[in-house]
């Protein structure tokens, strides 16, 4: 099922930078229609699983980008099993939708990209990797010259130093970096949440509440500003 002649996606939707860059250039391209942001939402703290991001902040967030959000409740902790039976009836909802795409921001990772490969094969959703590839010292630089502006939610203090947390994602932050550090922190060093840019229709003001460890990451957890 196509609406006003183009394909219906979901995208994979984390709250952070790489998935909001990746409307923005899904929206640019303009070869598909998002309907959607699929988010696992973690059910016990009411949090977006890993980038611990408050879901009435997502919810903030999505209304912005202007799209419904589909979110996805699991439990914690949580099996490969119970994670792949949620996705499968979300996946099962799209298909009752007529969505045949479903994109994702990951930047290089081989072994996740082979995963969501294998989880969609035979389900007739296909999916899509609109910045896979892409050098991430030069994204991370190109979404902030962008408008992108996000936060830094989520810390791993074995790859990064703990102070990183709720800082801003901007040069500065790009710049003290330790040099093993991924830029774009694809390799888990760090995860945000996107609260400005061209792919909203208006900003979602925060601020840096309570620092917090907890399963050896980092967390800020942040809060609506006035």
């Amino acid at each position: 099922m196509q609406t006003n002649g183009l394909p219906k996606a979901l995208l994979a939707w984390s709250s952070g930078k790489d998935s909001a860059w990746t409307l923005h250039v899904l929206r640019q391209r303009g070869d598909v229609e998002v309907v959607g942001l699929l988010t696992t939402i973690n059910e016990v703290h009411d949090r977006v699983a890993m980038h611990a991001v408050r879901t009435a902040l997502l919810q903030t967030q999505a209304a912005a980008a202007g799209l419904p959000l589909w979110p996805v409740p699991i439990p914690s902790p949580c099996s490969n099993r119970e994670y792949e039976a949620a996705m499968s009836a979300a996946i099962r909802r799209a298909q009752d939708a007529g969505i045949t795409i479903m994109a994702f921001g990951d930047l290089f990772l081989e072994d996740v990209r082979h995963y969501r490969e294998t989880q969609l094969a035979s389900t007739g959703i296909t999916p899509l990797f609109p910045l896979w590839g892409l050098p991430t010292k030069e994204l991370a630089a190109h979404m902030i010259q962008g408008g992108l502006r996000a936060r830094l939610t989520c810390i791993d203090p074995k790859q990064i130093a703990a102070s990183f947390a709720g800082r801003e994602f901007d040069e500065s932050l790009l710049a003290d970096l330790p040099p093993g550090a991924d830029p774009c922190g694809e390799r888990g060093e760090f995860h945000t949440f996107a609260y400005a840019g061209p792919m909203f229709h208006r900003p979602t003001p925060v601020e840096r509440g309570e620092i917090v460890t907890r399963d050896g990451f980092v967390f800020a957890d942040l809060l609506p500003a006035e």
